[in-house]
Order: C-alpha cells, then structure tokens, then sequence
C-alpha cells in the first residue's frame, strides 16, 4: 500500500474534514472513498473502507477517504445528508488539487457512503468511474438514482446474505446502469467480514479500470 498521510479538507463556511491521503508520484488517477453511516459508528477506519482503499492503491491510483461532518476530526455537525454531499465534492476538490491535470477522478463509497457518493455522481463533473460497495437499497432513505454523470467503470458490490442491501434489489439497479458489473458475495452480509479478500479482488479489477481509462 501506498503510505498515507494526513489532511485537512476545507469546506464551506470555515468547516473542514479530517483525511487520509495517499500519493505517490504522479497517478493517473484518483479515488475518494467515503464510509459508512454517522450515527452508527461509521468512519474512514471502516475494514471494508480500508479495504476498498488498499486496493485502489495496489493499482498504482491516488485515495483519499474522509470523515464526514461532524465525525472524528472533522467539525460541523450532522445534516441528514445534505451536507455530506457537500463533504464529497470538498474531498473530490482537494483530491483534484493534488493530481496532475490530466488525472482522473473516480469515486467510491460504502454503505450510507455508496447512497452520498451515488448522489455527487448525479450532478458533479463527469467521473471516471463509480464504486458503490453495499448501498442501502432497502433503506427508507434510499432515493431513486438520477442519471449519473460516470463515464468509466460501475461496480455494484453486495453479499446475498445483506439485510440492507437485498441481491434482487442490486440486480435490478444494475439493470438500469449498462455499463455497471454487479458483483455478489455468497455466505456473506452487509460487513462483508467474510468477503473482504473477494471484495478486494473486485475491488482491483476496477480500480484498474478506472486507470485504463484515465489518460496519459
């Protein structure tokens, strides 16, 4: 893995994020990666965050993961996930502020992560692909998807055993999306405590890719 140090993202109003980032020479393309839920303990320390940015790495791309608002190091408070969405495009801006002009910008995201960054991906400059690990399809919350602005690779990733995210559920959102790869894990739920080498593998095999894609 790439060695990560640590960031501070700004954001509106003087607010700012805690991250991660990892860079190393000059990448030709990059991935935010954003967790799990908030108010359940999620945070950028998440296994299956880790996970999806040690792959990432392993492909020779950029990451940064975050804290949303109001977690860990980063201020602000929560905001239903109308500002988290805010968080995303921060963290996609300052990611973009530290590759080369050329590089592309993918992103990724788990569980209530997955459902935010499936939100940026519909109304942010195009993206050079789009990971959502677990989203919430079951969830009330879950919104229908707009047409996403995503040029690369889609990867929809879930485990058949997830109460969250139901298989039949991800299948018929793949259906929508052409170009997306769906990916189910047997014997395995929403933590993924099971699966994270396979998730890796999956994982990697977009991240590659997003990195074929980007140009040179």
């Amino acid at each position: 893995m790439i060695p990560e140090q640590s960031v501070t993202i700004p954001v509106a109003a003087g607010a700012s994020l805690e991250g991660a980032l990892a860079l190393s020479g000059q990448p030709a393309a990059g991935v935010v990666l954003c967790h799990p839920h908030p108010l359940y303990g999620g945070d950028m320390a998440s296994p299956v965050v880790t996970t999806a940015a040690g792959a990432c790495q392993g492909q020779g791309l950029a990451t940064l993961r975050f804290n949303f608002r109001g977690v860990g190091g980063s201020r602000g408070t929560w905001d239903e996930g109308r500002g988290e969405q805010d968080d995303i495009r921060a963290a996609l801006a300052s990611l973009r502020q530290q590759l080369p002009p050329t590089a592309a910008l993918a992103l990724a995201g788990y569980s209530f992560g997955a459902s935010m960054a499936a939100r940026v991906a519909a109304g942010s400059d195009r993206l050079a692909g789009l990971a959502l690990i677990a989203p919430p399809l079951a969830s009330p919350g879950w919104q229908p998807l707009p047409a996403l602005r995503v040029e690369g690779p889609i990867l929809l990733v879930a485990g058949r055993d997830d109460q969250y995210c139901p298989p039949e559920a991800l299948t018929a959102l793949g259906r929508t999306l052409p170009s997306a790869t769906i990916t189910i894990f047997d014997a395995t739920d929403h933590f993924f405590f099971t699966a994270l080498q396979p998730l890796t593998t999956a994982l990697s095999t977009w991240a590659h890719k997003v990195k074929a894609r980007a140009p040179e």
